[in-house]
C-alpha cells in the first residue's frame, strides 16, 4: 500500500490511510474537500423557552447540561442570542488549552436538542454524511493541521477568533465508499468505546468497593471500634487513640537552585507533590545539588504528603527511594505499620481537605499533619487491614493499567484509520 509519505505532488488532493479494512483496500483513495462543501452552519437562534436546555462544552464530557456541569445555570435566563442545536450536530470551541491546542470539536449525542453560546460555533453535516465517523475524524486529530494554519493566522486571547465561513473553508479527507466506508470505521470505534466505557465502569466500581470497605474498616469519628472486624479480632481490644508525631519521625524537603545546572541530571530522584506515589519523576539531583540544599532523602516505602499546591491533601506509599522538596512531609513511623497509616490517612483525606485546605486556600504544614490523631489496633489487625486494601489497591492499579492500555490502543488505531494531512505537505 502506498504510504502517505510517499504521493507525490500530483497526489496530495489524494490519501490512503495506513490501515483499510478488507473490503475498501481495493477502494479509491480518500480525497480531499472544504468542510462546507459537506456541512453546513447551524444558525438558528434560541427560543425563551429554550433557556433550561442551555449546554456547556465540555472536552471530556462533550456537550452537557450547564446546570448539572457547575451544579448551577450560569449563563442567565435570557439564551436570545444563543444558537439552538439538535442531535449530531457539531460545536467547535476555539479556545485553546493545554489539553487541546486547537480548540476542541464534540458531537451533541446526550440530548435531542438544546442551545450553546454564541463564541461557539455550531456546523451540520448533510444527510449522506456519517456524524459518528466526523466525530472520531476530530478526535483522532485529523484535522488539526488545518487548525494549525488557522492557528498561524493569529490567535490572540486564547482563541482563534474564527468565524464559523473561516473554520467551514479548511479542507478534510474522505473516502469515496461514502457511506460504506464511513459506517464502518465509526461501527468499529464506537465497539471499542463501548469497551473502554465498561473497564471504566469497573474502575469506579471498585473505587466505590474500597472507599466503602475503609468506611467500615476504621472506627467513625468519637468511635473507638470499627464497624467491620475480621473474625480472629471480634474479641480484641479498642483501639488505641495515639497522635501521628508519637508514632512517626516526620521531615520535609527542599529545592536546589535550580540555576545551578550542576544540581540537576544526577541520578537521585527528585520527587515533587504531583508525583507521589510514581514510579518516576521528571527531574533528577546529583549527590552535589542534594549537599548543597534542604532536599531531603525518602525511601520506598515512607508515607509521602503533599502539603500545598494543586495536590495539597494527597497521601502516597512512596515507590522509589528519592530525595523530596518542601512540599512534602515524609511519614517514617517507628514501628511496621507505614502501609496501616497509608491508608488511614486516604480515608480521611476529605476530612483533612475540609478541616485545613477549606476552597482550595489552606495549606498543610507538618505541625498539622504530626497533631492529627488516629485509633490504632493491635498489629497484627493493622496487618490485616493493610493486606486487605493494599490486595484492592492492586486490583485497582491493575484495572486502571488495562483501561489506559485500551485507550492508547484507541489512539493508536485512529492514526491508522484516518489519513494524516501534515503528513502530505511538501
Amino acid at each position: 500500500m502506498t504510504g502517505l509519505n510517499e504521493m507525490t505532488q500530483e497526489e496530495k488532493q489524494t490519501a490512503i490511510p495506513k490501515l483499510r479494512f478488507s473490503e475498501f483496500r481495493n477502494a479509491p483513495a480518500w480525497t480531499s474537500k472544504e468542510l462546507r462543501s459537506i456541512a453546513e452552519p447551524v444558525s438558528e437562534r434560541a427560543k425563551e423557552d429554550d433557556a433550561n436546555h442551555i449546554l456547556t462544552l465540555s472536552a471530556e464530557h462533550g456537550l452537557v447540561l450547564q446546570s448539572e456541569y457547575f451544579g448551577k445555570q450560569v449563563a442567565g435566563t435570557n439564551a436570545k442570542r444563543y444558537f439552538k442545536i439538535r442531535r449530531n450536530d457539531f460545536v467547535y470551541n476555539d479556545r485553546t488549552t493545554k489539553a487541546s491546542e486547537y480548540g476542541t470539536i464534540k458531537r451533541l449525542t446526550k440530548h435531542p436538542h438544546g442551545v450553546v453560546s454564541p463564541i461557539y460555533k455550531c456546523f451540520r453535516f448533510r444527510n449522506e454524511e456519517s456524524p459518528g465517523f466526523w466525530e472520531y475524524y476530530f478526535e483522532s486529530g485529523a484535522h488539526e493541521w488545518e487548525l494549525h494554519k488557522l492557528a498561524n493566522e493569529g490567535a490572540r486571547a486564547g482563541r482563534f477568533n474564527v468565524t464559523i465561513e473561516r473554520f467551514l473553508s479548511t479542507r478534510v479527507f474522505s473516502p469515496e465508499t461514502t457511506p460504506g466506508e464511513q459506517q464502518k470505521i465509526a461501527e468499529c470505534l464506537s465497539t471499542l468505546d463501548e469497551l473502554i466505557e465498561a473497564e471504566r465502569r469497573k474502575l469506579d466500581a471498585l473505587k466505590a468497593h474500597k472507599k466503602g470497605l475503609m468506611q467500615q474498616l476504621f472506627p467513625r469519628e468519637g468511635e473507638t471500634r470499627p464497624r467491620l472486624r475480621f473474625p480472629e479480632f471480634q474479641d480484641a481490644p479498642e483501639w488505641e487513640n495515639k497522635k501521628i508525631g508519637d508514632i512517626c519521625r516526620s521531615f520535609s524537603g527542599g529545592t536546589p537552585d535550580t540555576s545551578r545546572k550542576e544540581f540537576y541530571g544526577g541520578t537521585i530522584p527528585f520527587i515533587r507533590s504531583a508525583e507521589l506515589g510514581k514510579r518516576s519523576t521528571e527531574l533528577s539531583l546529583t549527590e552535589l545539588g542534594l549537599k548543597n540544599s534542604a532536599a531531603k532523602l525518602v525511601a520506598k516505602g515512607d508515607v509521602l504528603v503533599a502539603l500545598y499546591g494543586a495536590n495539597s491533601g494527597d497521601i502516597a506509599i512512596a515507590q522509589l527511594d528519592g530525595a523530596i522538596n518542601q512540599a512534602i512531609l515524609c511519614l517514617r513511623p517507628y514501628e511496621d505499620d507505614g502501609p496501616f497509616i497509608y491508608h488511614y490517612l486516604s480515608h480521611k483525606k476529605d476530612w483533612l481537605v475540609a478541616t485545613y485546605i477549606q476552597g482550595g486556600q489552606g495549606n498543610l504544614s507538618g505541625e498539622i499533619v504530626k497533631s492529627i490523631e488516629l485509633r490504632f489496633p493491635e498489629p497484627v489487625e493493622q496487618h490485616r487491614i493493610a493486606a486487605c486494601l493494599s490486595s484492592l489497591d492492586d486490583l485497582i492499579a491493575a484495572q486502571s493499567e488495562k483501561l489506559k492500555a485500551l485507550r492508547t490502543h484507541k489512539r493508536g488505531l485512529m492514526q491508522q484509520l484516518f489519513p494524516n494531512p501534515s503528513e502530505l505537505e511538501t
